[in-house]
């Protein structure tokens, strides 16, 4: 994976990492440090670990969980909360033990999509399965979703498709089986930056329920946040985030044994990609079978001494003190500093920002268990974040593709182009992509610093403005 570091002068707005120069090596090294000269401490690290993941670290977890989403470290119990090693291997296990090809008809992927969770589906038993579903400024296209899934199911009763799991049956000692595998990223989405609304959130929740549906929600981002606009400040006082796919399961069906939605959740992003440990959300049900795959009964938590570093990051404070303090103002000012670039040498060549609608901090009052929300602003502060930022080019320009090759071949300059985030092997998504979002290229601020990202920018204005001259 180093690999794709840039190298010499090469400037890369594609590489969705988090920034070197912010990781918390001596956080980490505290956290290391106080486990490792306690010998009680050290042993419990060191021994194979619990399945579900460190108790200690499960506990700060949900108390963290509960005071970022509901202003309540109690809100969350810890049995509904699993570790593992990264949101990437979250995504397999709920497949290796929610799913089987045999019987779960689809794998519903918002795009423009995170395309490499695409591989990760196919190597699940699902490749020709997967199917796009656009977004809508909302972030997901649900009257597209909804015909889709009836249809779907009309064609399996139809022409007699599978009703009972082959591979995964009860008999077999597997309790849930899905038949629909949505997967989305709600706030702050890869590739498009846009975050989900909350009627859509309730709406989108209703119909998994409906249609036994698993969401899988990455809610990787959601840390990240900010003011959209230069010199304001969030109300610390006021709920900043929607609320997450998860808890609105939980509130709208709070009997479910096993639920319609996992929250997908890293610390890749907030501490450091090579720490490999994540966690996962959703009933205790499903938190601990998706805990118990065969991998990890045999080998113990992936990620258990690791977790134990964490978990000290967490109990002291330092975690959050990072976010707040370094990751935030760093990231947002990086944020600024392209936005503002794009819309002085991007947008006079016609170059436009497509992130949807903003969502706007206490815009909604609290939904009702009918989902039906108050969508009367009451004064609230409209918030970015996330890594990315989605640009669509005229149609007077090269393809997104085109330009991205003459940018790597001739400005040492990379960036993502919309036919990469097309879903793999859906035809309809390709003739989408074909005429939206193609057209786009996605930038990264995270990576670079300011002055390498503005840099940046000028050398995509430099070949734009090349092309309108030829």
């Amino acid at each position: 994976m180093t690999s794709l570091l840039p190298q010499g002068k090469q400037i890369n707005l594609q590489l969705g990492w988090p920034s070197p120069s912010l990781f918390p090596s001596a956080s980490l090294n505290a956290g290391a440090d106080a486990v490792l000269r306690d010998f009680d401490r050290a042993t419990a690290a060191l021994v194979y670990g619990p399945n579900r993941g460190n108790a200690p670290l499960r506990q700060q977890v949900a108390r963290w969980l509960g005071s970022t989403y509901h202003q309540d470290a109690h809100a969350i119990d810890e049995a509904r909360v699993c570790i593992a090693a990264g949101a990437s291997q979250n995504l397999v296990n709920s497949l290796i033990r929610f799913t089987d090809p045999t019987y779960t008809r689809r794998i519903w992927m918002v795009e423009p999509t995170y395309f490499l969770a695409c591989p990760v589906f196919e190597d699940c038993g699902f490749a020709g399965k997967l199917c796009g579903v656009p977004e809508d400024d909302e972030g997901i296209d649900l009257d597209f979703l909804q015909s889709a899934l009836a249809e779907t199911e009309a064609d399996v009763a139809a022409h007699g498709g599978s009703d009972e799991p082959e591979l995964k049956s009860g008999a077999k000692g597997y309790q849930k089986i899905y038949k629909h595998v949505i997967y989305v990223v709600p706030t702050f989405s890869n590739p498009s930056g846009k975050t989900m609304s909350l009627q859509h959130r309730y709406d989108l929740v209703r119909l998994a329920i409906k249609y036994d549906a698993l969401l899988i929600s990455d809610d990787v981002y959601d840390f990240l946040y900010w003011p959209e606009e230069r010199g304001q400040t969030l109300d610390p006082t006021a709920r900043a985030l929607p609320p997450r796919l998860v808890d609105i399961n939980h509130e709208i069906d709070p009997q479910s044994k096993w639920g319609n939605t996992m929250s997908n959740g890293s610390f890749s992003k907030i501490v450091a990609p090579g720490v490999r440990t994540s966690w996962a959300e959703g009933t205790p049900a499903f938190a601990t079978w998706l805990a118990n795959t065969g991998a990890t009964t045999s080998g113990g938590n992936p990620c258990h001494f690791m977790s134990t570093c964490i978990e000290n990051m967490l109990a002291t404070g330092a975690l959050e003190k990072h976010i707040r303090d370094a990751l935030i103002p760093t990231y947002s000012l990086r944020y600024y500093a392209m936005v503002d670039a794009v819309k002085e040498h991007l947008e006079p060549l016609g170059v436009r920002i497509t992130s949807g609608k903003p969502y706007v901090t206490s815009q909604f009052n609290a939904a009702s268990a009918s989902g039906q929300s108050d969508n009367k602003a009451c004064g609230g502060t409209r918030i970015a974040g996330g890594f990315f930022l989605l640009l669509t080019l005229p149609e007077n320009f090269p393809s997104a593709t085109t330009l991205a090759k003459v940018a790597m071949d001739q400005c040492d300059l990379k960036f993502a182009h919309g036919k990469m985030f097309e879903v793999k092997g859906d035809p309809g998504s390709k003739q989408r992509s074909d005429a939206t979002f193609g057209r786009t290229i996605r930038l990264c601020w995270a990576f670079h610093e300011a002055d390498v990202i503005v840099e940046g920018i000028k050398r995509i204005k430099m070949l734009l403005s090349e092309h309108l001259q030829t």
